[in-house]
């Protein structure tokens, strides 16, 4: 008999194929903030009107910008936003860009919580894994602020109360949870993403691919997340393809969203990730491999090692993408390579000689020692890193 626990998360609302300016107006107009501080990507601030809009809706309530986050969203940049947003005494903070930007709303949202003005004050904040896999989560005051994104990729970051944060000192990318800290609003307009790079917007789709077959796949998968993330498997297969065909094809765009919403379903209710996404962290903090790219290379390799232990799951996989009768590793690698995408740790530019820290930081992200089949070694998550080679 099934049992087990399923918890809604924090977020209140979720638009979708309605202009961003005219959803956030409204939502302004609900929320009844007035000091909005804002979080943008640096190449939308420089190559768009889109902040110039945002400012427009926003009037009298912008109180200031910071468009300096950097890629897996690093603690320094954290640190200087949240005071830029002290500072302004802001209510709300408005993001626009993809997940590093979001995350770091919601490290921006735990800095002006709890008292912070130094990169080093996070230390006493990050989860730490012990050697037995279990893990530490301190406690941490929640925000005094809400936050409301506006996506531009589909990394889907903006469904979890976690968020990613790099140490550059030690590169190491930490992980941070405050359930306050999700985004009470999350704003869906297809068409600010067609100034996305197609590099990025398809590679996060990889990434949000790997949230639901992961979830599929997880050792405590639950009925509802099995559906979505069903769903969202379907959505994400013909609308990254459509996409990369039609990069104009804003239904189709939209339809690449909604299966990144849903892919999350099961990372809210605390569905376990595996090996794809642990390795994928260390990628990111050590190795600077963007968020979609660490997917890329590592997911049908992460499947193949799992097949043994998690067969019938995986077939569910390829039902999913359409194809039940074909191993769901080889039609996730034929996806991968559809979409013009990196296969190789070689071809996102991974030095050898890194292999050997990879694996041994990679047995510190709780999502290695959550993978179905066993991790226990530095040297299982090497042969993982050489198949990928």
């Amino acid at each position: 008999m099934q049992n087990g626990i399923y918890s809604y998360p924090g977020t209140s609302r979720i638009i979708y194929g309605i202009d961003f300016a005219e959803a956030l107006a409204d939502e302004l107009a609900l929320v009844g903030a007035q000091k909005v501080f804002v979080l943008a990507s640096g190449t939308l601030a420089r190559n768009t009107s889109l902040i110039e809009r945002l400012r427009q809706v926003l009037g009298a309530r912008f109180v200031g910008l910071c468009a300096k986050i950097g890629a897996h969203t690093p603690r320094t940049d954290v640190v200087a936003a949240a005071i830029a947003a002290r500072a302004a005494r802001a209510d709300m903070l408005l993001t626009l860009g993809g997940g590093s930007v979001t995350d770091a709303a919601k490290m921006v949202s735990i800095c002006l919580g709890n008292d912070i003005s130094d990169p080093s004050q996070l230390d006493a904040y990050r989860i730490t894994v012990r050697p037995d896999g279990s893990w530490e989560q301190p406690s941490c005051n929640p925000p005094s602020v809400s936050s409301v994104v506006i996506p531009t990729t589909l990394t889907a970051a903006e469904f979890k109360a976690s968020a990613g944060c790099t140490d550059t000192l030690r590169q190491i990318k930490e992980m941070f949870i405050q359930p306050a800290a999700i985004p009470r609003t999350v704003i869906f307009d297809p068409a600010v993403t067609v100034h996305t790079p197609d590099w990025l917007w398809l590679s996060t789709g990889i990434r949000a691919v790997d949230h639901a077959v992961e979830d599929l796949c997880s050792i405590n998968s639950k009925p509802l997340s099995e559906a979505t993330s069903f769903h969202a498997l379907r959505l994400l297969g013909a609308g990254l393809r459509a996409t990369k065909n039609e990069p104009d094809n804003l239904d189709a765009r939209l339809d690449c969203q909604l299966g990144a919403w849903m892919s999350m379903i099961g990372s809210a209710a605390g569905v376990m990730k595996g090996a794809s996404h642990g390795i994928g962290h260390v990628l990111g903090g050590a190795a600077n491999v963007p968020h979609g790219y660490t997917s890329c290379v590592m997911l049908p390799h992460v499947m193949r090692f799992n097949y043994p232990f998690n067969a019938e799951r995986q077939k569910r996989v390829s039902e999913a993408l359409g194809h039940p009768d074909q191993a769901a590793a080889d039609l996730l690698a034929s996806l991968i390579a559809d979409l013009g995408l990196p296969g190789t740790l070689r071809a996102v530019g991974l030095k050898a000689d890194m292999l050997d820290r990879i694996a041994a930081d990679s047995m510190h992200d709780r999502m290695v020692r959550s993978n179905p089949r066993k991790i226990d070694s530095p040297a299982i998550v090497r042969q993982l890193l050489d198949a990928a080679w």
